[in-house]
């Protein structure tokens, strides 16, 4: 069977079963230093993943017909939310078809970190993920730390958080 057709096959059978699914394992890029990534956000914002420097960075590719994708953006919501003044940033990347766009604007108006579309990236370092949700963690030294087919929880808690600058102490009360 051709490469072509395994990822039909697969990224396929992920639909069918509404299952997380990736094939790419990511490992020729964790651990070293994120490749550039630059697009426009659907609320016609620049991302720049190299102006990030210093900020924790979630790359999430996802679709709007991807059942766990779904199920999973909640809790991205919920921790972009709860971490975003420690210096956590996100970017949502859907690979959605260029005709599904309103469906695709639909969906991120209920998510509190920005979205884009696949298909209007300039630069993609992490090049099209071969089946989705798929998420990769940037440290805030540019570093790819890992890369997430599902997302709950307690991996943010165990992987991501670690990454954060630790919460401002409380002010003492006089």
């Amino acid at each position: 069977m051709r490469r072509a057709s395994l990822v039909w096959v697969v990224f396929a059978g992920c639909v069918a079963f509404a299952a997380p699914c990736a094939l790419a394992d990511g490992s020729d890029l964790i651990g070293k230093p994120a490749r550039s990534m630059s697009l426009r956000t659907l609320d016609g914002k620049t991302f720049d993943l190299g102006s990030l420097r210093g900020k924790v960075v979630l790359v999430s590719f996802w679709a709007t017909w991807c059942a766990p994708c779904r199920e999973e953006m909640p809790t991205l919501g919920a921790f972009y939310s709860r971490y975003h003044d420690r210096g956590l940033e996100m970017i949502a990347i859907s690979v959605d078809r260029p005709k599904d766009r309103a469906r695709v604007l639909k969906a991120s108006k209920a998510l509190a970190y920005p979205t884009a579309m696949l298909n209007e990236v300039v630069v993609d370092g992490f090049g099209e993920p071969e089946g989705v949700p798929l998420t990769w963690v940037v440290d805030a030294d540019g570093i790819v730390r890992d890369q997430f087919i599902a997302v709950d929880d307690d991996l943010l808690a165990k992987v991501v958080v670690p990454l954060l600058p630790p919460a401002p102490a409380p002010e003492a009360k006089p």
